[in-house]
């Protein structure tokens, strides 16, 4: 997946507001080999799952499957623009990625996997009204005169990008220029797909690919896209100071630069969403916040965790020097607490402190405001007080 830090929906807007992350077993329709190390998984979504599974273009859903008896949860970004009755994501095979290379070695047309309800809020501001309804365009959009938009992905990053160009550019005053990075020709996932689309929106549409370690007519798009490289495309290629909005999606170095170069000149940061697939920093991975084993003696030094959840309270005792996350305690008690990343960069855990305080360690996906207002990831969230209660129904 690609992990989301973006702004919060409009109140009326129903695609991206808060609601329950939900599992459903849900069929693989069809599956689209993309390059050799990824895939396009389709899922076919049954009509009374319809609600369940509307989204706007940008979000990710997470997949669960037991893999060697062990249950694993990695979370993907929906590559199309919202079409009713299907969700679909490209999966690229990771070093050592146990999920990624499994679902491309065994993933075929007729399996059953678990599919997590849409969530993230990596969305444009000038949203469409309707979820799965491409055409109603927020009176926003129309009336700012926003026509500009600029996205750079590197790798999988294409992702939830290539769902948010097809999305906007179904309004017809949209401008798209697309920055692509990839090491090769070869490794670029939906080659077909993004030239089908500058087909259809040639005037409209502007892709530069650039290739590190293939050699291209134009200087600019040959080798590593660095601060030098990214500096030289916004002075000759993109009109910066009229951009509207921004969609970064990669790796944490390369999202950071471009974060710094826009900052640079001077682009106000509530113009820029960006996701991360991954944050580049060590952390403790998915597993170790799944509900990992911890011994509570009654009688110790414990904190005393609760958390609503789907209206209903919990409580849990957390050892002091265990060092346990609040997203972890709940888990050991009740398994359905929303989670997907457990690395501080989807949201999907986010909940409201309501009682006591926590150290956050990282935070890859909630708002300056978010966190004014109390919200934090559960997963990366320790207390630091005798007594903590958290909402996740917030």
């Amino acid at each position: 997946m690609t992990e989301a830090n973006t702004q919060s929906p409009a109140d009326d807007d129903v695609s991206t507001a808060k609601r329950r992350a939900v599992f459903h077993t849900l069929e693989v329709s069809a599956v689209r080999k993309l390059t050799d190390k990824s895939i396009e998984v389709s899922f076919a979504v049954p009509e009374e799952l319809q609600d369940e599974y509307n989204y706007v273009a940008g979000q990710y859903v997470a997949l669960r499957a037991n893999i060697d008896g062990q249950e694993v949860r990695r979370s993907y970004s929906i590559c199309e623009a919202p079409t009713p009755g299907t969700i679909k994501v490209g999966i690229k095979r990771d070093l050592g990625g146990l999920f990624s290379n499994w679902a491309n070695d065994s993933l075929a047309a007729g399996y059953e996997i678990d599919v997590m309800s849409p969530q993230g809020v990596f969305v444009s501001k000038h949203q469409f009204t309707g979820m799965n309804d491409a055409e109603k365009v927020s009176a926003e959009a129309t009336a700012d005169g926003a026509n500009h938009f600029v996205a750079a992905a590197a790798g999988s990053g294409i992702t939830p990008v290539i769902a948010i160009a097809k999305s906007l550019l179904e309004h017809p005053n949209t401008n798209v220029d697309l920055i692509y990075a990839n090491r090769a020709a070869s490794d670029v996932m939906f080659l077909e797909d993004l030239a089908d689309l500058k087909d259809r929106h040639p005037t409209r549409l502007a892709i530069h690919h650039v290739l590190s370690r293939e050699q291209r007519q134009a200087p600019i798009y040959s080798g590593r896209l660095d601060a030098e490289k990214l500096s030289q495309i916004f002075e000759h290629l993109i009109d910066v100071p009229n951009v509207d909005e921004w969609f970064l999606c990669g790796p944490f170095e390369l999202v950071q630069m471009i974060r710094d170069e826009l900052s640079d000149r001077e682009v106000a940061s509530e113009k820029v969403r960006f996701e991360l697939f991954s944050t580049g920093q060590p952390g403790e991975g998915a597993q170790s916040s799944a509900g990992r084993p911890v011994e509570v003696d009654p009688e110790g030094d414990n904190f005393e965790i609760g958390f609503v959840l789907d209206g209903l309270s919990g409580e849990v005792k957390s050892p002091k020097d265990a060092r346990e996350t609040v997203l972890n305690a709940a888990l050991r008690v009740r398994p359905d607490v929303p989670f997907a990343c457990a690395g501080g960069v989807c949201g999907t855990c986010r909940a409201k402190v309501e009682v006591g305080s926590v150290d956050m360690a990282e935070n890859y996906a909630l708002e300056s405001d978010d966190v004014d207002n109390g919200y934090v990831l559960t997963c990366q969230s320790r207390p630091t007080s005798d007594k903590v209660l958290v909402n996740f129904d917030a």
